[in-house]
């Protein structure tokens, strides 16, 4: 099987890699992800992966494309459905075509690992694409080896994200302390004013 695996970033792809490794599949890692922003959080991704593939000899495919523009474009009328309406389909869509055109028999994604993502909507965003290419997703239930795989990759020293990947998952991240230090600030600013 020569099977393309999207990769999200270094830590997802240990466990994805290590369990088709097993099962006798030699993935290529392909990296396409204009999602990522801030660009040195997408730089910091990026360039963590491409040490890490050089490392454990796996082929990797890195397209570059920090899409920042393009992505406020896309999802700012709904942000609350971001991922099932850009963020998987950009990033499978892009995989899935570039198999098809290169002579992969299949393609997958590092995103099926984590606890965090839609898994059916990218089961269904992955099912619409093979159809559209006509290439076959292979789809694996990643999510039983997340914690192992997170805690090889702090065995390893891979940077380690904080969240997501765009901006808007950031800021969720955040939303507690956000909350927390309006609520101060106003305070603070009621004890000023009188």
């Amino acid at each position: 099987m020569k099977l393309l695996l999207h990769t999200c970033c270094a830590p997802c792809s240990v466990y994805c890699i290590d369990s088709l490794r097993q099962e006798g599949i030699e993935p290529t890692v392909y990296w396409f992800n204009p999602n990522i922003h801030p660009y040195m959080e997408y730089k910091q991704r990026r360039d963590c992966l491409k040490e890490y593939t050089e490392q454990i000899e796996v082929e990797a495919i890195f397209e570059e494309n920090y899409g920042l523009q393009e992505f406020c474009k896309k999802v700012i009328g709904d942000l609350k459905n971001r991922c099932q309406n850009y963020c998987y389909p950009v990033r499978l869509e892009q995989t899935a075509k570039y198999a098809k055109e290169n002579g992969y028999d299949s393609f997958s994604t590092t995103l099926l690992v984590s606890p965090y993502q839609n898994h059916e909507m990218l089961i269904k965003v992955g099912s619409q694409m093979a159809k559209k290419y006509g290439i076959k997703f292979l789809y694996r239930d990643f999510r039983v080896g997340f914690r192992e795989g997170q805690a090889k990759a702090r065995e390893l020293g891979l940077y380690m994200q904080k969240y997501c990947g765009c901006v808007f998952s950031e800021e969720s991240r955040y939303n507690n302390h956000i909350r927390k230090d309006l609520k101060n600030m106003k305070k603070d600013g009621e004890n000023l004013c009188r």
